[in-house]
């Protein structure tokens, strides 16, 4: 590779971490292009799924300020990039390495954060964003339902407690 050819690689790589939310570190060493073709369309939107030289790669971490990931530039590695949402990326990839062992998940850096193997692991456990603010939602509703019903019980309450003494100074014949 030309030093040109370097230099372009390496300013390619420092936009893609820069412009991801997560970045997710793979060993690929034994997988077919046919199975990686497979894994970027089950990436689909949500991450880029790049091979770059480790040098190179380290490289362009470094200048986007990323430095957590020095450890696990060693053997073939491939570099998923995240631009949509983290956790969908994260199931893509951990299924796909359950359906294909040679595909091993290095670790990764989630908004600036070293993240290891288990703990993408446990990212790719939650329910989609879409589901969590659903239930955030179901939640919140709740609470004002109760509260809206709690309101409307007072005057209620009030009514009958009102009754209630009118009823027993009648007896006594106030």
């Amino acid at each position: 590779m030309a030093k040109a050819d370097k230099s372009g690689a390496v300013a390619e790589l420092k936009n893609e971490f820069e412009g991801s939310s997560a970045a997710v570190l793979t060993e690929y060493r034994g997988l077919t292009v046919a199975q990686l073709k497979e894994l970027r369309v089950s990436l689909g939107g949500h991450a880029k799924f790049a091979v770059a030289k480790n040098t190179l790669t380290k490289i362009a971490a470094n200048g986007a300020g990323i430095t957590v990931l020095d450890d696990l530039f060693q053997g073939p590695t491939a570099i998923a990039f995240v631009k949509g949402d983290v956790v969908e990326a994260a199931k893509s990839l951990r299924d796909f390495a359950k359906a294909n062992p040679l595909l091993v998940i290095k670790g990764g850096v989630v908004d600036g954060k070293s993240m290891s193997p288990t703990e993408i692991t446990k990212l790719a456990d939650l329910e989609s964003r879409e589901v969590l603010l659903a239930k955030l939602a179901g939640a919140l509703k709740a609470k004002q339902s109760q509260a809206a019903a709690t309101f409307a019980a007072l005057p209620t309450q009030m009514a009958r407690l009102a009754e209630a003494l009118r009823a027993k100074r009648e007896e006594a014949g106030e």
